[in-house]
Parts: C-alpha cells; sequence; structure tokens
C-alpha cells in the first residue's frame, strides 16, 4: 500500500505549541541527503488519515515538499504521540529512494482453524506476531499470510518455513518458532466441595 501526502517547510524558530494550536503537525525528514535533515509541518487532518492507513516502518509514503521541490518515497519512522491525550505530537520520516533494500517489520496473519484446535481441542500459541525483514521499498509487503489450518497438537512452524514474497527475506533465527499448537492443559485441580455447616 502507498500513501502520498504533502508537506510544507517548518518557519525558522516557529514553535511546536503554536504550531499545533494551529492544526499543523511538526514532522521531520531524513535521509534524503546524507546527514542533512528538513524540519516540515503537516496538517494535522492530513496526519490523521495518514496514520490510518499506514503503519510505522513498514508502509511507502510519497512525500512531497513543494517549497524545496522535493519529492520521493519516505517511510514512518517514528510517530510521538502526547503522553495521556493520544494524539500525534511530531512526525519522522525517511527518505529510502537512495538507500537500497530495507529492515523493516511485517505483520503475521494468521488465517484458517488448527485442525489441533479444532479436533483435537488444542491451543494455538501465537509465539510472533510480525516479522523483521530486509526487501526493496517497493516490495514492502503489507502483511504475511500465514495459513495454520494443517497444524496439529504438538506442530510448531519456524521462521525458516514461512512462505516469503518474492524478494523478502527474514531477519529473524531461521529456527524462531512462529506459532505452535498445544495440548490443551487438564485441570489441575478438582472444584472444591462445598462446606458443610
Amino acid at each position: 500500500m502507498q500513501v502520498t501526502v504533502e508537506c510544507q517547510k517548518r518557519a525558522e524558530g516557529s514553535k511546536p505549541k503554536a504550531l499545533r494550536r494551529s492544526g499543523l503537525i511538526p514532522a521531520v525528514l531524513y535521509g534524503h541527503n546524507g546527514a542533512e535533515s528538513i524540519p516540515l509541518t503537516v496538517n494535522a487532518k492530513t496526519v490523521e488519515t495518514l496514520l490510518k492507513k499506514a503503519a510505522v516502518n513498514n508502509t511507502l509514503i510519497d512525500l512531497t515538499v513543494p517549497e524545496i521541490s522535493w519529492s520521493g518515497q519516505t517511510l514512518l519512522k517514528e510517530v510521538q504521540t502526547h503522553p495521556w491525550r493520544g494524539y500525534p505530537y511530531h512526525l519522522s520520516f525517511f527518505a529510502v529512494a537512495a538507500h537500497g533494500d530495507l529492515d523493516v517489520k511485517v505483520p503475521l496473519n494468521f488465517t484458517g482453524e488448527a485442525a489441533g484446535v479444532k479436533q483435537d481441542g488444542g491451543l494455538l500459541d501465537l509465539v510472533m506476531n510480525e516479522l523483521q525483514v530486509r526487501c526493496a521499498p517497493e516490495s514492502i509487503p503489507d502483511s504475511i499470510e500465514i495459513d495454520v489450518s494443517n497444524m496439529q497438537v504438538g506442530d510448531a512452524l519456524h521462521v525458516h518455513e514461512l512462505a516469503l514474497p518474492a524478494g523478502v527475506t527474514a531477519l529473524a533465527e531461521p529456527g524462531q518458532v512462529v506459532v505452535s499448537v498445544l495440548a490443551a492443559r487438564p485441570s489441575e485441580d478438582p472444584e472444591p466441595e462445598a462446606a458443610t455447616v
């Protein structure tokens, strides 16, 4: 999934609180030109829409900064939120074009009902819910599908057994367990009998 966002260059000396009061969220773009960074502002409504569609370190964003005639693909690297109100406070974008393959986290999407759960009353144990992978910016998957339908009690699926899209490499240990089916635990203590008075 790709998202398009237009930013403005932040005026020198502008105060973050004043910007937020006027409906703008401070942001920064880095990685586009060595160690240089550009302070930006993004319309608060645009940020609200962006955060519904984009995930940190996962979604490619087409970013445009008209004042400096810059546009390119970026990743949302960080979203700082207000400690108790929860609204976004500051965004960090990272330009990806010149950096080759990227290391990103991709959510795992488990589908189906494991046979060991359905037939034998086992428990599905989701050990991982996201996977760190390396791939080109244009190959970042929205999620990795894992069908657990054929898993029996005692089965475990490891990182090296995942079917990853072309050009995507897992960075986790190959032998790490992603999901397993555990035997149901027998109830340990019978219900205590009601005391007679």
